[in-house]
């Protein structure tokens, strides 16, 4: 699928801010945008390079659609188990693999639901 890089910063992002969420203790009585801004800018460039360099293989590999302006795109289930388990390759096997492609799908369906809609 062919993103903008605005839509994909945007992703990321997203993304980035869902696992920062997720993974601070006490942030259920913040907004994840609360303990975003909370961090530093180094720490938020290290969270937004390790959800890249698993979210954007992924965004890349989903296939084509005609998104018409003013919507987003949108992906069939199906679609994105397949683009997750070919960026994971080897690593989806096992009860491991299973548990990453889980954790990747959500992670990629967060990023793909906080897209800007097209203005084409």
């Amino acid at each position: 699928m062919r993103f903008t890089e605005h839509e994909l910063t945007e992703a990321v992002t997203s993304a980035a801010k869902t696992v920062v969420a997720m993974r601070r203790r006490g942030v259920r009585r913040r907004d994840r945008d609360d303990a975003w801004a909370a961090m530093s800018r180094h720490e938020r460039y290290q969270v937004l390079d390790a959800v890249g360099s698993q979210v954007l293989p992924v965004l890349l590999a989903l296939p084509d659609v005609e998104v018409a302006a003013g919507t987003r795109p949108t992906f069939t289930d199906g679609q994105v188990l397949a683009a997750v388990q070919e960026s994971l390759g080897e690593g989806a096997r096992g009860l491991r693999g299973k548990v990453a492609v889980a954790a990747r799908v959500a992670l990629v369906r967060d990023a793909l639901a906080k897209l800007p809609p097209r203005q084409d």
